[in-house]
């Protein structure tokens, strides 16, 4: 039932704050974790110690396979690009007063992304990852939709197609922070469980799961963000957006508390000590 348009336009304002919120505690710790992956992956291969990007991911790094380690390596430049360009890129304000950068930055970013996909794909294609076929088509899915998110956002853009445009750099941001909740979501699990579902080779029951859970929740969250935009939407539907919307913001507040201070923060402060 469609109710009063006050009414609707109040529940579509209480809509648009939560997506502010879960996407600015996203934002804060999705950029933390790009630090992560400076200090650590970067900090590795500063140290000459590149064997350590396999304690964990196993098979990421293999000397034998130089070209496997570039395509891994350039997603992970390319990943971290995404993860620290994408809150600035949503920014409203900067994106209305200060167009050029928005625009350059946007091109890097979408850039980024691109290359982030193409990288991951070669690393696939070439090697293959450690949990077999289920994940190798969840990753692989994965990598073609960050190339096709980045083309449409470019496209759109190009073409002065706002609306569109906006809501695909929704969509790649949201893929964006896949590698984000990946470990996140694994860390949790862990914590909570022996872990169940889990092998040293990736290929139990949760790990075949996690190849696809990583990123489609986030696309989901990213529909319910562009869709909750029409404020004339029905009350009930703004009411179960804005409901999924709180639980995603409770759930990355707290994971984010607990890897930072367990586990990201550690490390990117040993790091910084060591510059």
């Amino acid at each position: 039932m469609t109710t009063s348009a006050p009414f609707e336009r109040e529940d579509g304002l209480t809509l648009k704050f939560t997506g502010w919120i879960v996407g600015g505690i996203t934002w804060v710790s999705a950029a933390i974790f790009g630090l992560y992956i400076i200090a650590f992956y970067g900090g590795a291969v500063q140290i000459g110690q590149p064997e350590r990007w396999n304690e964990h991911l196993p098979a990421l790094f293999d000397p034998a396979s130089p070209s496997t380690v570039i395509a891994i390596g350039v997603h992970f430049v390319a990943g971290t690009i995404l993860l620290l360009a994408g809150p600035v890129q949503l920014i409203p304000h900067i994106r209305n007063t200060y167009p050029a950068i928005h625009r350059w930055l946007g091109r890097t970013y979408v850039g980024a992304g691109f290359i982030s996909g193409l990288g991951g794909l070669a690393f696939i294609l070439m090697r293959g990852t450690i949990g077999g076929l289920p994940m190798n088509i969840g990753f692989g899915l994965y990598g073609a939709l960050m190339i096709l998110a980045s083309v449409e956002t470019y496209r759109h853009a190009a073409a002065r197609r706002l609306e569109q445009h906006r809501a695909w750099a929704i969509r790649l941001f949201a893929l964006a922070i896949g590698s984000w909740l990946y470990r996140m979501e694994y860390g949790l699990w862990f914590a909570l469980t022996d872990p169940i579902g889990h092998t040293k080779t990736f290929d139990g029951w949760f790990d075949i799961v996690m190849s696809f859970f990583f990123y489609v929740p986030n696309l989901i969250v990213a529909e319910l963000l562009i869709r909750g935009r029409n404020i004339q939407t029905n009350t009930m539907w703004h009411l179960f957006c804005t409901g999924i919307l709180t639980l995603s913001t409770v759930f990355v507040a707290i994971g984010t508390y607990f890897f930072t201070t367990q586990f990201w923060g550690p490390q990117i402060l040993a790091w910084l000590r060591t510059q």
